[in-house]
């Protein structure tokens, strides 16, 4: 159970703040609950352990502060709220395409990415050092908890940024909850995941906007930086490269499952503790071996997402189904129909555009169209690079990372997938 630290005035806050960070204490500066009497309107939150050794901290340097727990917030099941949640809330990809393609295109010679190529942010540039990368991402719940909707979300809005090969500076909240109906400390859990996330990713939070809606939804506007030579894009995969993918397939269904009760306990967290996994450390592996071609795989899914890669570059991607990486129960899920609307959305995008194999089974096909939430990067990597880019991304948080396909001269079709 976490505990709040309560101060007599404000600069007691700021002090014990600064001492706990000195020594390596998380803690969070939050508003003191309506329903705890204190001297002071704001206060320290922290875990248990780290309240027993923080109270020693500041007796010794002369700062009285009061232990008060700080007691689990309502229960609220946030799926109870929505039909899809997640990425399989996104808009149908065709429909997006045909709003899009109305749109006039931009002539400013810094903009380095813009809209034409469906890459995953923008990018300006500011100077011959710095560009800017602009992303933003919202959507309703996609787990029942309220602190892992707001990490969820927030993992898979930072990822526009790492999936550009950038490092991210700066974050707005977007936040869209009801006035009433819902207890608003769970808002305040949402937020909790969400900055928590930002935190870990080395952002900052610097405001946000909200707005009385239902169902809740809640992501970021992300700004992050990167060098203007080194912006990773969907539009630079040449013939002859290799596809790496980071994390397993499955989320949308796993999800699906969940609400129907059909997916164990295991199962489920595993599936959520995929999607709260930053990609900031595959954007440092896409750097450090000066990979140029990446894109991360969201709501339309695996083959939505190589499309936009194939369509971008001008070649053709083959994926091999046996090669992916699928999280566990999510095959038997397909099996059973839990299937997210999303991906027969997916299905309608892609089809025209893919040439599958006859025996290609129905399960894996619709493992690559379910709509993914926080998903992983999708690189394509220069065959001698490979094997370092993988053993580097196995040893960094992504155990599931493997080779899915490779890069060909175009064909009849910009996707290609065997069995």
């Amino acid at each position: 159970m976490n505990q709040l630290l309560l101060f007599a005035n404000t600069r007691a806050v700021i002090k014990a703040e600064e001492l706990c960070r000195k020594n390596g204490l998380a803690i969070q500066v939050i508003a003191v609950p309506r329903n705890i009497s204190s001297e002071c309107g704001m206060c320290l939150m922290l875990s248990e352990t780290e309240a027993d050794r923080a109270g020693p901290l500041l007796a010794q340097s002369g700062i009285n502060a009061r232990i008060h727990p700080l007691s689990a917030p309502p229960s609220f099941d946030l799926l109870s709220t929505v039909e899809y949640g997640g990425c399989s809330a996104k808009l149908p990809a065709e429909l997006l395409m045909q709003a899009i393609r109305r749109l006039p295109g931009s002539t400013d010679a810094k903009l380095l990415v813009g809209i034409d190529t469906c890459d995953d942010a923008g990018v300006y540039q500011l100077s011959d050092d710095i560009a800017l990368i602009e992303t933003t991402d919202f959507f309703p719940p996609v787990c029942s908890d309220a602190y892992e909707f707001g990490q969820i979300a927030a993992a898979n809005a930072l990822s526009d940024v790492y999936a550009m090969g950038g490092k991210v500076l700066t974050v707005m909240n977007l936040v869209m909850f009801p006035a009433s109906g819902i207890p608003f400390d769970v808002l305040g859990e949402i937020l909790r995941g969400g900055q928590e996330k930002v935190t870990e990713a080395g952002g900052i939070i610097v405001g946000g906007h909200s707005i009385a809606d239902y169902p809740p939804k809640f992501g970021l506007a992300v700004t992050g930086i990167v060098h203007p030579s080194r912006v990773i894009t969907n539009a630079n995969a040449r013939p002859g490269e290799i596809l790496v993918l980071t994390k397993p397939v499955g989320t949308g269904a796993i999800v699906a499952g969940h609400r129907l009760s059909e997916v164990n306990a295991a199962s489920y967290q595993a599936a959520l503790d995929s999607m709260k996994l930053l990609n900031r450390k595959g954007a440092e592996v896409m750097q450090k071996h000066g990979i140029r071609c990446a894109t991360d795989i969201t709501g339309f899914g695996l083959l939505g997402h190589a499309k936009h890669i194939a369509m971008a570059s001008k070649i053709t991607l083959e994926i091999e189904a046996r090669r992916l990486p699928i999280l566990s129960g999510a095959a038997s899920l397909i099996d059973l129909g839990c299937i997210p609307g999303g991906a027969f959305r997916n299905q309608e995008y892609v089809e025209p555009f893919c040439r599958f194999a006859p025996d290609l089974s129905y399960i894996d096909k619709m493992l690559m169209l379910d709509p993914q939430t926080s998903g992983g990067l999708l690189m394509s990597v220069p065959p001698g690079k490979v094997d370092d880019v993988l053993a580097d991304l196995l040893t960094n948080d992504y155990p599931h990372a493997g080779v899915v396909g490779k890069t060909l001269s175009p064909q009849d079709k910009p996707l290609v997938v065997i069995k």
